[in-house]
Parts: structure tokens; C-alpha cells; sequence
């Protein structure tokens, strides 16, 4: 494995979940900062490369791993499947459909697999809530309501970055928005949407969107960078409620509870701890192993950077 990039993701949570997994050995750990690359290498293994481009070039890794800001996915995922290198990339992927759909093309031509690092769906407590839809536990889906904000970051943070593709949609708002392809995609609509600009940096620092589905329910979503912190979702049907109070951040100690409200009654499900990213590596592992199939890549791909072009779009116009 080579990785792309020195992000605070991958030194926090990522990189100790690659290389700490038994199939995977990181190889190579590139950056445009060459101390940086070599703190990295320091504490997670592999040579430090000055550079991107260095990295794809080496012939002794399969994969790479991309942790950099949003404008420059597109392009380094595209440079590394054009290197036939399997890809994990940070979300978003693409913030165009166009531009994902080529890349799921240039991936399904060269074979080899391309994931997008939504790591929520890789915990099992989100498999809790669609078991309980299965089975008809709260009856017919009407909506979704889903929040992820965070409290303000650092100035030089890339989510104020307009140059690198920053604000709240790309930042958090994508959370909740693939949230909403789970549960009623993969055909919504942004009915209306509003963002928040920030005059200085010229990204938007939080917003909302409504969307709707072919069947008539409705997502509610929020997002924002400068926000008491809260990442949830609520689903309700024509019968109940289910409720996931940390949807998307769990940390790997942390029991989840999934809740269930109906007939006046409320259950709890709880779920066993589980390191997200770990299952996240698991999973592109088995993808490139056999072909496995998996949250984090396929249509789904498409489907949610269009989401995003539409949500950007319809807040442009005032919907």
C-alpha cells in the first residue's frame, strides 16, 4: 500500500488502521512536504517520497490510499488507476457525476477497485437499522432526518480552503446526504437547499437541504463547521421511529445503541464496539481479493457526487 497525501485523517485514524492490518503493508508514504512524509514514516512504516507522482511510479505496491483535500481527489484517483493501483480515496470522491462515473469506467476497464471512504457504513450498527426496515419494524419509511456539525476548526484548516474544495457540504454535509441514499435512494431529488457563505474564505460554513424520493418520503439534512457538535439520524415510518444518536463517529470503545419508539413502547439495540476504519480496510481488502461487495463503492459513487452537484446547484438558485 502507498498513500497519497499527509492529512490529519490518515495520522489519526487511517494510517493505524492500514498498518496494523494483517494483509496490508505500507510501502510508501508520499507528500509534498518531506519532513511531513518522514514523520509519517516514522510512526506508520514505509519510505518517505517527496511527491505524488513518486509514489505511483514505485512497482512494489497494489494499492494507495488518497487523503487529500476535495479539489484534488478526482485528479490523483484518476493519475493512480491510470498506474493500475487499487484506490481508497477520502470522501468526497468527486463533487460532479460526471467526474465519478469516469472514474468508476477507468476502474471497471483497468479492474481494479476504486472505494470511497464513507467508514459509517462500515460499522454494524447502521446493518441494526436496515435489518429493523427489513423487517418491517417501523413500517413503511417516511422520512429521514439527518444532522452532522462540528465545532469551528483552525483558520488553516482545508475546510476553509476554497482553492482546495473546502466548506461544510464537502466537509460534513456529505455524511447525512449519503445517509439519505442508503435508506431512500438511490433516485432523490434536492428539492430546496440553502448554504451558509462565509465572506471571508468564500466557502459555505453550514447549511440544509431538502430532499425527496420517487415514493413520496422526505430527508431533512444539516450540516455545519461552526456548531455545537452532533452527527445523528432519525428515521420515521408509517408505524415507529428508529434513532442513531452517533452515527458517524463513533469511536472503536464505544458501544452503540441503535433506539426503536413504537407503539408507544422504545427498545434498545446495542452494538458491540467496533473500529470503523479497521472494517473499512477489511472491506477493500475483500474488494480487491474477490470482488466483495461493499458500501463504498459501485453506483452509489455516481449517485452521491451527483447529490452534491445538485445541492450546490440548488442553493446557487435560491430553491
Amino acid at each position: 500500500m502507498g498513500v497519497l497525501g499527509c492529512a490529519d485523517i490518515a495520522w489519526r485514524r487511517m494510517l493505524p488502521a492500514l498498518a496494523g492490518h494483517p494483509c496490508i503493508e505500507v510501502v510508501a508514504i508520499g507528500s509534498r512536504d518531506a519532513a511531513k512524509a518522514a514523520a509519517f514514516a516514522r510512526r506508520f512504516g514505509g519510505d518517505p517520497v517527496t511527491g505524488y507522482e513518486a509514489v505511483l511510479d514505485r512497482p512494489d505496491l497494489d494499492a494507495v490510499y488518497v487523503p487529500l483535500p476535495p479539489a484534488l481527489n478526482a485528479e490523483w484517483t484518476r493519475r493512480a488507476l491510470e498506474a493500475d493501483k487499487h484506490v481508497l480515496c477520502e470522501k468526497p470522491l468527486t463533487v460532479t457525476a460526471r467526474q465519478a462515473s469516469a472514474l468508476r469506467e477507468l476502474a471497471r476497464a483497468r479492474g481494479r477497485a476504486l472505494f470511497e471512504n464513507y467508514m459509517f457504513l462500515c460499522h454494524p450498527q447502521h446493518r441494526v437499522v436496515a435489518d429493523l426496515l427489513a423487517a418491517g419494524r417501523i413500517g413503511e419509511v417516511r422520512s429521514l432526518a439527518a444532522e452532522f456539525t462540528i465545532p469551528g476548526k483552525p483558520a488553516d484548516d482545508i475546510r476553509h480552503r476554497r482553492d482546495l474544495g473546502g466548506g461544510a457540504l464537502t466537509g460534513v454535509g456529505v455524511y447525512p446526504l449519503r445517509t439519505a441514499l442508503r435508506y431512500l435512494g438511490p433516485v432523490l431529488q434536492v428539492a430546496g437547499a440553502h448554504l451558509k457563505p462565509d465572506r471571508r474564505t468564500g466557502v459555505d460554513t453550514g447549511g440544509a437541504a431538502l430532499l425527496t424520493a420517487p415514493d413520496g418520503a422526505v430527508a431533512h439534512i444539516g450540516f455545519g463547521l461552526e456548531h455545537a457538535y452532533r452527527c445523528r439520524y432519525e428515521l420515521t415510518g408509517s408505524e415507529g421511529r428508529i434513532i442513531v444518536p452517533r452515527a458517524y463517529t463513533p469511536p472503536a470503545d464505544h458501544t452503540a445503541v441503535v433506539h426503536l419508539e413504537r407503539d408507544g413502547s422504545r427498545e434498545e439495540f446495542l452494538v458491540p464496539p467496533q473500529d470503523q476504519f479497521r472494517s473499512v480496510v477489511t472491506d477493500f481488502v475483500e474488494g480487491i481479493r474477490s470482488g466483495a461487495p461493499s458500501p463504498l463503492t459501485g453506483r452509489a459513487l455516481t449517485d452521491q457526487a451527483g447529490l452534491v452537484e445538485d445541492l450546490y446547484a440548488a442553493a446557487r438558485r435560491g430553491n
